[in-house]
């Protein structure tokens, strides 16, 4: 399929051998010609018929069959209710038992940071220091003398047992560095809050052995002081630089099509796992407008809510109003989101604690920016109607973010801001209740408390990971809105992983993650639709099978509502439509 997604009656007819496609028959016909709902502006473009179809609209929570006309819902109901809806032009798809829901709204991730991760070496899979150094070695085979290696998905603690020595839970960087003295090498961590670099790397980057740490990073070294490689927080932030000016040598027509087949790959795997919408935490002015040209060209494959990152307070001032956009591109480009940081990962011991560490008790985490210069920030999107999305994981970090959102939301007490934190991971009992009081959304991702799981207990001891970690019950209990997604590419861009994660936070070793802090199923599927809908002001538009909202689709292969605990790994995508175009097919891969 190409970027342009125009309609291609041979893709559609690629359903029939999974689906069954079959014409009206006589019963609606007779029903047209007999004057039942048949006025020409209400026969549908398309119906999907014959399985169950999960609206997530309280009003209508389950039905049959679903009719869309011009992209948008024109009716949900029983078969034979939505037969009055089909003539002659009407693509009818037997659903054949199958399940219709809203499409997925990936609620945290990084869009471009997707695409560019299908681009570089893959490390998530990997389980060992040694697995890394054999795959940079057959990298380095083939690159030339110069060239950067770079790759992304590593996680210490997923590693086994080495006989190499550890410092901060990784080895010195010498055998990565044998295997690559010609190139330079920058591995990032899953989550990208840390990074791992050969000789080549940190002699380009000016780390030395005796270089100090900047603020709000570390230079993790070994016990002769020496640099390990392992890069901390900021600590990376001048090899990141030269990337930059790797690529800023490009011409304008390379960084085009760089930037292109960013989007067509990050799209095609949001397609494949029935991700429809992607909030994206976010970019610079220049993507945006990059972005913004391919929306209006219709080479956006999903659609967007971007927020303005990577920029100062001072660009944010002089130019944020500018690129204020809400539905552009007949609803595929929304930019009204503002991203800061105010503090790192968990896994790296940089998320911000109210106390130390269990396992590094000399520290407490990295902030990662001043509070006066968040309030900036705050003030900048206030004054333009922008939304405030801050990451936030540790309980400091939280609280600090809790305490200035309620000093100045309160500033505007009839508004309806619906700033937000992004992750929440780690949080005080008290401020659960603070997020529903303020309209605070809480925008996490299901799939990381089955994922660092294993560990957290390690970093914060037992009392506060079962308190405070990932506590998503004592939120929905206090009335917040919670938006689910995946932080793609930290964690693979799949909701079906992060909706399991949530309802029965069982990690890979079959133990659960304190499971009185799930949620319910109809609850985790909101959180994956109308929650992020809600999250981003378009609950009007996205977020349920309602007539007049967006017929943004995905068809799973069996109900999330009513399978068994052990199938629910067995649920897959078969078919994605965003807009009643279908833009996944699950059959046209095997061909």
């Amino acid at each position: 399929m190409t970027l342009n997604f125009v309609r291609v009656f041979s893709l559609l007819l690629l359903f029939l051998a999974l689906a069954g496609c079959q014409p009206a028959d006589n019963q609606s016909t007779d029903a047209l010609d007999e004057g039942l709902q048949s006025s020409a502006n209400q026969i549908a473009d398309l119906v999907l018929t014959g399985g169950t179809v999960l609206t997530v609209d309280t009003n209508q929570p389950e039905a049959e069959a679903i009719a869309v006309k011009d992209g948008r819902i024109l009716a949900v109901g029983s078969i034979d209710e939505i037969a009055n809806f089909i003539g002659k032009s009407t693509d009818v798809f037997d659903l054949d038992g199958r399940v219709a829901m809203p499409g997925f709204i990936e609620g945290h991730g990084h869009f471009l940071g997707l695409g560019q991760a299908l681009m570089i070496l893959d490390l998530m899979p990997t389980r060992s220091f040694e697995e890394i150094v054999t795959i940079v070695a057959d990298a380095a085979a083939n690159a030339e003398p110069g060239e950067w290696i770079v790759g992304r998905g590593w996680h210490q603690e997923r590693w086994g047992k080495t006989d190499e020595p550890l410092y901060d839970g990784v080895p010195h960087h010498r055998s990565l560095s044998g295997v690559s003295p010609d190139n330079p090498v920058i591995l990032f961590h899953a989550s990208g809050h840390a990074a791992y670099a050969n000789a080549m790397a940190l002699a380009l980057g000016a780390i030395e052995d005796d270089t100090p740490n900047i603020e709000g990073g570390t230079i993790v070294r070994d016990n002769n002081l020496d640099a390990t490689g392992f890069l901390r927080q900021a600590a990376q932030m001048p090899i990141r630089a030269l990337l930059t000016q790797a690529q800023a040598s490009l011409s304008e027509d390379e960084l085009q099509a760089q930037f292109e087949s960013q989007v067509e790959l990050a799209g095609q795997e949001s397609l494949r796992h029935g991700v429809t919408s992607f909030h994206d935490m976010g970019t610079n002015f220049a993507d945006i407008q990059r972005l913004k040209l391919m929306a209006e060209a219709g080479q956006l494959p999903v659609r967007l809510h971007v927020a303005v990152r990577h920029e100062t307070n001072d660009a944010l001032r002089a130019r944020v109003a500018d690129v204020r956009m809400i539905g552009h591109a007949n609803g595929f480009l929304t930019v009204r989101a503002l991203k800061r940081n105010i503090d790192g990962a968990l896994g790296t011991h940089g998320a911000w604690l109210l106390e130390p560490y269990a396992d590094k008790p000399e520290t407490s985490g990295l902030p990662q920016t001043s509070l006066a210069n968040l309030r900036e920030t705050a003030e900048i999107a206030l004054e333009n109607g922008f939304q405030l999305n801050t990451h936030a994981i540790g309980d400091r970090g939280n609280r600090e973010v809790m305490d200035l959102y309620e000093a100045l939301l309160s500033t505007r007490p009839n508004e309806d801001l619906r700033w937000r934190v992004e992750h929440a991971q780690t949080l005080h009992p008290d401020e659960a209740p603070r997020f529903a009081k303020l309209g605070v959304i809480a925008s996490m991702q299901g799939v990381h408390a089955t994922s660092d799981g294993p560990w957290v207990e390690q970093r914060l001891g037992e009392e506060r990971a079962q308190n405070r970690a990932y506590i998503w019950r004592s939120l929905l209990d206090a009335g917040a809105t919670i938006c689910n997604g995946t932080d793609v590419p930290v964690e693979a861009i799949s909701p079906i992983a992060s909706y399991i994660s949530s309802v029965t936070r069982r990690m890979s070793n079959g133990e659960q993650f304190f499971p009185e802090q799930s949620m319910g199923r109809m609850e985790a599927l909101y959180s994956y639709t109308m929650g992020c809908a809600k999250a981003v002001f378009d609950d009007d538009e996205l977020g349920s099978l309602t007539p007049g909202k967006r017929a943004d689709i995905v068809v799973l292969n069996a109900n999330p509502l009513t399978v068994s605990e052990e199938q629910l790994s067995a649920l897959e995508v078969e078919m994605t439509l965003v807009g009643g175009e279908v833009r996944y097919l699950a059959s046209d891969e095997a061909l």
